[in-house]
């Protein structure tokens, strides 16, 4: 399998996509010539013209609502926001009629669209521009949410995505773009709602997905290293989420640590951690774990952003203390 970036990923699964059906466009801010903000849109202009990949004005209420009104009249287009915070701007189109047409028309309409966002923090981009929203999107029914960690899985799950007949916000992480991995050669999908094990272990299982995938993996290493074994469960979907898979894990090895970039409050990272404690209350050995970031607007500051981060660390800390309730000495 070559190895390649995750931003090479999702340009491979656009254009190989395009390229097979004539009736996927791409639009948004800058996705033409330009080529997109982080580049994933490099050379579809070239190749598929102005017709197929069209720059829009700077107003996300406007790429988003072009875009279901596209995909009612038969066409499947592809949105890119340059960012998931700008979002805001369009959520009266995303959760009052993309989310929702099909429903109110009695399923005689569909609306075939995926909107594509990156979101995270890290970069000092400041407090508007560091934001993780998947949980106002997985709250919202009619809306699919994607989150894929690995360059296999965003070009896997965007052909799925661009496929499906339901609109689908596809997240993207930030600080993802840079990173390699093997992507199988030609043409794959994977379905949405099926997690990732993507590390077994047997005495506590770590859910999560995008960015603090890598991150517990990492916690991982260095805990086995003292004899603890965590199996790491990639989520890749929010909606549908695949609840069996985490179930499964946690009846296994008796203990949950869920860990999302978000904040803490109100986030994916605590409705998980309810379905946990609803299904496998009977098999807990102490009580189900959550790392998040800090409840607080992101700092600018670089050192003060670190800080309202989570990391490797704070999840092998949290370890070390649940086994201590898990484990009485």
């Amino acid at each position: 399998m070559a190895k390649i970036s995750y931003r090479e990923a999702l340009n491979q699964a656009l254009r190989e996509e395009m390229r097979r059906d004539s009736s996927i466009i791409v639009i948004g801010e800058e996705v033409a010539y330009y080529e997109g903000a982080y580049k994933v849109t490099q050379g579809l202009l070239a190749e598929f013209g102005d017709k197929r990949v069209k720059d829009t004005p700077i107003s996300e209420e406007v790429i988003v609502g072009a875009a279901i009104g596209a995909a009612m009249g038969g066409i499947r287009p592809v949105a890119e926001l340059m960012t998931i915070n700008f979002a805001l701007l369009a959520m009266d189109q995303i959760v009052n009629n993309a989310a929702k047409i099909h429903f109110m028309f009695a399923g005689q309409s569909f609306v075939p669209m995926v909107i594509r966002a990156a979101q995270g923090s890290g970069k000092q981009l400041g407090a508007q521009h560091s934001q993780q929203l998947e949980a106002y999107f997985m709250h919202c029914p009619g809306i699919r949410v994607v989150a894929p960690s690995t360059p296999m899985d965003a070009k896997g799950l965007l052909k799925t995505a661009i496929r499906d007949d339901n609109p689908v916000m596809f997240l993207e992480g930030q600080g993802l773009y840079s990173l390699e991995g093997e992507v199988p050669p030609g043409d794959y999908t994977i379905p949405l709602g099926k997690a990732n094990i993507v590390r077994e272990g047997s005495d506590i299982t770590f859910i999560s997905y995008l960015a603090m995938v890598p991150e517990c993996l990492e916690a991982a290493k260095e805990l086995s290293d003292r004899g603890i074994e965590a199996e790491v469960i990639d989520l890749r979907t929010l909606n549908p989420l695949d609840k069996a898979t985490v179930f499964e894990s946690v009846k296994k090895t008796g203990l949950a640590l869920v860990a999302n970039e978000a904040w803490k409050t109100g986030s994916a990272g605590a409705e998980i951690a309810a379905l946990i404690m609803e299904n496998c209350f009977d098999y807990l050995d102490a009580p189900v774990i959550r790392i998040s970031a800090t409840d607080t607007p992101m700092p600018y500051n670089r050192q003060l952003e670190r800080a309202a981060l989570p990391h490797k660390e704070d999840i092998i800390n949290a370890v070390n203390n649940l086994l201590k309730v898990a484990i009485p000495q």
